[in-house]
């Protein structure tokens, strides 16, 4: 498969998972209440898509998911997608810069975008003039609302790294093989390990 055809596979399927994010958002997930709050599927996945595929595939799906959200919630138009901007496009700066490989990354990443989209949310509403309450029970909201993102921001974003795999740039793809080829070495047979030694300090 050559560039062209990649990226255009890699678009197709960030496509995919922008509507099927949004719609299970709002179909499923937020009717089932946790803690008082609803997790917030939609911004664990423009972080899981920056994280991946870098900062201008996070840049766009993030304005392309927020639009959505915006449009199916009936709210400002733009708002949601200015947030979810900056999420993909920092979360895919990351990846470029420090190209991580700690497991827990996609959590932390996870946490901070729920709280940067609570509170951008609140600072943006507050400007434009929205009657919004601030208060101590919205701080306890955008809180709780981390914690639950937390539970599922590994789960969201495994799934969106098994569906974008064939078509990612090649960092993220040879950052699993070794992994995968890291996790399976313990599994070695005694006279396997063994053997490696052996020739390790013949040589």
């Amino acid at each position: 498969m050559n560039a062209k055809d990649n990226r255009l596979g890699l678009a197709l399927r960030i496509a995919v998972i922008a509507v099927v994010a949004v719609v299970l958002q709002e179909t499923v997930v937020s009717e089932v209440p946790l803690f008082g709050v609803t997790a917030d599927v939609t911004s664990l996945t423009v972080m899981s898509i920056g994280l991946l595929a870098g900062s201008m595939a996070g840049a766009i799906s993030g304005f392309a998911i927020g639009l959505l959200v915006d449009i199916v919630m009936f709210q400002t138009v733009g708002v949601t997608a200015l947030l979810f901007i900056a999420v993909g496009y920092w979360s895919g700066r990351l990846r470029e810069l420090r190209d991580p490989s700690h497991g827990l990354v996609p959590l932390a990443l996870g946490a901070l975008a729920t709280a940067f989209t609570g509170i951008g949310m609140a600072v943006i509403q507050f400007l434009l003039g929205v009657k919004a309450p601030v208060s101590l029970l919205l701080v306890q909201q955008i809180v709780l609302q981390v914690l639950v993102n937390c539970l599922i921001a590994l789960p969201v974003y495994e799934l969106v790294r098994r569906f974008l795999y064939r078509a990612l740039p090649r960092g993220p793809r040879a950052r699993g093989r070794r992994a995968g080829s890291a996790a399976l070495s313990p599994l070695q047979r005694p006279s396997e390990r063994l053997s490696g030694g052996v020739r390790a300090r013949a040589r």
